[in-house]
């Protein structure tokens, strides 16, 4: 059972929810309903999509800390576009466009000009948010249409248009990295980068391409923000990144790339946005909320840290004394042993 907990970090999660669930359930048996499922599904979404796209990036061991400011700056830019009078299709595709142009500029920094990742999106995230401020005037866009609001509406079962669309985005997301030539390339690159070159990979293609991908799904993150609150504040998306990247380690994913999955991130969101409905739930006063969630997951990934730390030893012992008793020998080894016996 421990075995498995190592390997999977998704089972750990799942395990943990539920014990979690479990605990609130008999402190306030209301919570657990369908209902409290689809607000918990509903308010994931944005981190969710943020949680994505800095997977994406980290899989090629890089680091992008601007997707806060590209999600507010595509906000914007809907926003804005709305308030003038363009079509709702039209404000989403520039909305999209934004993100997308966003990720490539960090893209082109760091896969084509060699800058560290850290170090080009924090100078992004400083410059993508001025934009917005500029844009923006430092007021908030609001009377935004209801053909926006529309979209975060529920369509039935707690589900609205933009929850479907966020769901099948994970569901591709996890086909096209697991199952495609060039998704598997993220992992490559991120394992080795080197050797991916060798191997005739095209690393600069892919890193790129992990930034465009950050910045769309940031874009869209911006999108379902403004149509869920209906309002566009300044500071919207500001530090999300840090809770995004804080969910890719909770979901297994390793800041040294190459190793992590879509369902691990989608596991850890689902965790942190659980747990903070529950405080809500259990009306536990706004100022613990930070302290509570953060306590629970350096508790979880200390328990997860010592449950392989334990299997570590375990599976050092067992080499340990596999070296120790020599090499076992195979069936032909014994064969001819039974037949030198015999003779």
């Amino acid at each position: 059972m421990l075995d498995l907990f190592a390997r999977n970090r998704v089972a750990t999660l799942i395990v943990v929810l539920a014990v979690a669930y479990a605990a609130i359930g008999a402190a306030a048996p209301g919570y657990l309903s369908g209902s409290t499922a689809s607000v918990v599904i509903s308010n994931s979404l944005v981190l969710m999509l943020i949680s994505l796209g800095t997977m994406i990036v980290i899989l090629t061991r890089n680091i992008d800390v601007s997707s806060g400011s590209v999600l507010g700056l595509s906000a914007a830019v809907l926003g804005l576009s709305l308030s003038t009078g363009v079509g709702l299709p039209l404000a989403i595709v520039f909305c999209l466009m934004t993100g997308a142009a966003a990720g490539a500029f960090n893209g082109l920094m760091v896969a084509y000009l060699g800058i560290p990742s850290i170090v080009a999106t924090l100078g992004t995230l400083g410059l993508y948010r001025g934009i917005m401020l500029v844009l923006t005037g430092g007021r908030w866009i609001e009377d935004l249409p209801q053909g926006l609001k529309a979209l975060a509406g529920n369509l039935g079962f707690g589900f609205s248009a933009l929850t479907v669309v966020v769901l099948a985005l994970i569901v591709l997301a996890w086909v096209f990295l697991r199952k495609t030539r060039f998704g598997r390339y993220f992992y490559a690159v991120g394992d080795n980068r080197a050797a991916a070159h060798h191997l005739g990979v095209p690393v600069r293609r892919v890193q790129f391409t992990a930034f465009v991908a950050t910045g769309l799904c940031a874009a869209l993150a911006g999108l379902v923000f403004a149509a869920q609150i209906g309002f566009i504040p300044n500071q919207a998306g500001n530090g999300v990144e840090l809770k995004a990247i804080a969910v890719n380690v909770l979901g297994g994913v390793s800041l040294l790339g190459g190793t992590g999955s879509v369902a691990g991130v989608f596991s850890a969101v689902i965790f942190i946005t659980s747990i903070d409905s529950a405080l809500v739930f259990l009306k536990i006063p706004a100022y613990w909320n930070d302290f509570i969630a953060g306590a629970i997951l350096l508790s979880v990934l200390l328990l997860d840290g010592r449950i392989r730390q334990i299997i570590d030893r375990r599976i050092r012992a067992r080499r340990y004394a596999v070296h120790e008793r020599g090499p076992v020998p195979s069936d032909d080894t014994k064969t001819a042993q039974s037949v030198e016996a015999g003779r």
